[in-house]
């Protein structure tokens, strides 16, 4: 009966294990950002984990010739490190913990605005669901996989 379980309970540690490593394996790695006005791409985010919590970081912008190819957060609040720094290489989500099936709990800077928000991330139709929020006040993005060069 003890043997049993053990065996039962292994199975049910290792089914857990899989569900929660595959939810960390669809929303690690790079993304496309799209501009809700324009619905052109705006950059690319390196999502990953660390030490258990989910960052991403741009590793690539996506600017028209005649506009700054290397810009800097100069919208960032004077508090905040960023505070003109380069864009590219950009932490911009942070702290993300994963709860129910999202990562929520964090934050997420837009650097064009130089704003931080709340942020809750999920995946939904092969899209990553990308929610800034002020109390109830909320927009989300669909951000898309890339695969190209950066």
């Amino acid at each position: 009966m003890k043997r049993l379980f053990i065996l039962s309970a292994s199975l049910i540690f290792l089914l857990l294990t899989n569900v929660l490593f595959a939810q960390h394996e669809d929303i690690t790695g790079l993304w496309k950002t799209i501009d809700d006005e324009t619905g052109n791409p705006k950059s690319v985010v390196k999502i990953y984990l660390e030490e258990g919590k989910l960052y991403g970081d741009i590793v690539k912008l996506f600017r028209k010739p005649g506009e700054d190819q290397d810009p800097v957060c100069d919208k960032c609040d004077d508090d905040d490190p960023r505070k003109d720094k380069k864009i590219i290489g950009m932490t911009i989500i942070t702290d993300m913990e994963f709860d129910d099936g999202e990562w929520e709990d964090g934050e997420i800077l837009d650097p064009k605005k130089g704003k931080t928000y709340d942020c809750k991330l999920w995946i939904e139709d092969g899209k990553l669901q990308v929610r800034g929020y002020i109390a109830f006040f909320y927009r989300t993005q669909e951000w898309l996989r890339y695969d190209g060069e950066i």
